[in-house]
């Protein structure tokens, strides 16, 4: 149920095109869907504006395949994060229009007869080096996913920084931008120091034995000595997707028509 969806429901009572028994029956399923093994938010876009997201791993096929036409027939767009190619292939088969990515490991179905809203503003999407591409496009098709436009800069790492700058002025053009980087994970500082706008730093796995993983990456994000650097979690592309659309969001002024489509059942 979203809230297009209840504002008509209403308005169709209020003019006698249903009765408040028709109403009530299709309120029933507002909270939650009760699968046994999941219960289905499908209340959340009430309350966050967005609809729940599938985390793939650790269900199986059969689990995010019920999950989502639970979704769907909520008429609520299904994202599925983290999801391999095998499970994607057997979606695929049971969900119609599924379609997934495997360098972002995302898998989306639309809604059929359900307009994804579009977000004001657009997110500048940087990656350090190619190595990075995976956490960036997760993010980058996350944010496409709910309705953003999203500038991409691949391959801007601070070991060439001119790169970078001959980026600048595009980059300064959006109203967000997140940058993902592994390594030393310096490259949010330099872009913070460049540029004027909400920056939501991303770091990744990449790296050596003493990045411990994206340990390394992580600290200096979150010692950054440019002010108002915001850190995610290490190789977190989806987190921090869903923060630069809440940011767009905000834009809007009109916090009871948000767009449909995110979050996260664990």
């Amino acid at each position: 149920m979203t809230p297009t969806r209840t504002k008509a429901l209403l308005e169709e009572v209020a003019a006698g095109n249903k009765s408040a028994e028709q109403a009530m029956q299709e309120l029933r399923a507002l909270p939650f869907d009760d699968l046994g093994f999941a219960r289905v938010d499908l209340h959340r876009p009430m309350r966050n504006g967005v609809s729940e997201t599938v985390y793939g791993e650790g269900k199986t096929a059969a689990q995010i395949n019920e999950i989502g036409r639970s979704l769907l027939e909520a008429g609520q767009h299904l994202l599925v994060t983290r999801l391999d190619q095998g499970k994607a292939a057997e979606l695929a088969t049971g969900l119609p229009g599924f379609q997934y990515d495997a360098t972002a490991r995302l898998g989306r179905c639309m809604a059929e007869g359900v307009e994804q809203p579009r977000l004001l503003g657009s997110v500048a999407v940087l990656s350090a080096g190619t190595s990075d591409m995976a956490v960036a496009e997760e993010a980058a098709q996350t944010l496409e996913f709910l309705g953003a436009e999203v500038l991409r800069f691949a391959d801007v790492g601070v070991a060439g920084l001119h790169r970078l700058l001959e980026s600048r002025e595009r980059v300064g053009s959006a109203t967000v931008a997140l940058v993902v980087a592994g390594m030393e994970g310096a490259l949010p500082s330099v872009v913070g120091g460049l540029i004027d706008l909400p920056l939501i730093a991303v770091p990744t796995s990449v790296g050596y034995g003493a990045s411990f993983g994206g340990l390394a990456a992580l600290l200096g994000m979150l010692n950054s000595c440019s002010a108002g650097v915001t850190v995610v979690n290490i190789d977190n592309g989806f987190g921090a997707a869903t923060a630069a659309a809440a940011i767009l969001r905000a834009l809007t002024g009109d916090r009871s028509q948000p767009p449909s489509s995110e979050s996260t059942a664990r």
